[in-house]
């Protein structure tokens, strides 16, 4: 995968920063915003913009401040990127928010983050409404505690009817996990007549995946400089694009975004394909 370049650390935060505060949004604002927009081509955009966010912890770690503190500083990384990616006009936005295997963590840490989710489903609403964004969720939603399961499907009900961009929160998501509950589904419409006209296709497994009504990504960003997918969006990847950056996700900011979406618009997407120009001879 190919790395964006390295950039300096910011300086450090107080230990303050940890606690609870308004969260804030380093979105560019009107000049600045179509400055950036009008060096992008809006033909060749991503339909599916899919982001792997990584470093909070060493974020954390580099400032002396717990993990928590990492997290919380995340949220506003979170914010600003998709109000970007909404004004942008991007259908879609998947987050990888909480993987199936971050159960491992420990349990005030994941205790932590299942209050933060909480926190951003009720806070953001607003930001939501007036971008029309639609919020959805995919992975094991059923095993999310009951008060988190509910908050979340709240917002999703109440911003359902919205005709924006989708914005998509992998939940105790893992992608080999998806591949089993969708073989599993494949399997639970085959036994009950033995039917015999049942045939297994990429089609089929395609249609029973959690993204069954999304487009496959086109891009798959990670920040943190990790090369590595880490159990996402594994059948979808086939085809898209990668690119990874060495900034933390506390720290990544429009400009980051707006480099990875010039630098997706400079690739030449072939499927295994050749170019019609190509000379075969």
């Amino acid at each position: 995968m190919p790395r964006a370049p390295k950039t300096k650390a910011t300086p450090a935060g107080s230990p303050g920063a940890a606690r609870p505060q308004a969260i804030k949004t380093d979105a560019p604002a009107g000049a600045e915003f179509e400055a950036l927009r009008a060096r992008l081509d809006p033909e060749r955009m991503p339909r599916h913009l899919a982001i792997i966010m990584d470093g909070n912890g060493r974020w954390a770690r580099r400032r002396h401040l717990p993990r928590v503190a990492g997290h919380r500083a995340g949220i506003a990384a979170v914010r600003s990127t998709v109000e970007t990616c909404a004004r942008l006009g991007l259908p879609v936005l998947t987050l990888y928010a909480f993987s199936a295997e971050n159960w491992k963590r420990p349990r005030l840490e994941v205790g932590f983050l299942m209050r933060l989710l909480r926190e951003y489903l009720r806070r953001e609403l607003p930001l939501l409404r007036r971008h029309q964004i639609r919020l959805e969720a995919i992975g094991r939603l059923r095993e999310l505690p009951p008060r988190v399961r509910d908050d979340l499907e709240n917002t999703c009900r109440l911003t359902a009817g919205h005709a924006g961009m989708r914005l998509v929160l992998a939940l105790n998501y893992g992608g080999r996990a998806e591949l089993v509950d969708a073989c599993a589904a494949l399997l639970r419409r085959a036994r009950p007549r033995a039917r015999k006209d049942f045939e297994l296709s990429e089609a089929a497994i395609q249609a029973h995946l959690y993204t069954a009504h999304l487009p496959d990504p086109d891009l798959i960003l990670r920040t943190s400089g990790e090369l590595r997918l880490s159990n996402f969006l594994l059948w979808q990847s086939a085809y898209a694009e990668f690119w990874v950056t060495p900034v933390l996700w506390p720290d990544f900011r429009p400009r980051d975004l707006f480099e990875a979406l010039l630098e997706y618009q400079r690739r030449e997407r072939r499927y295994g394909g050749v170019p019609p120009e190509s000379d075969l001879e």
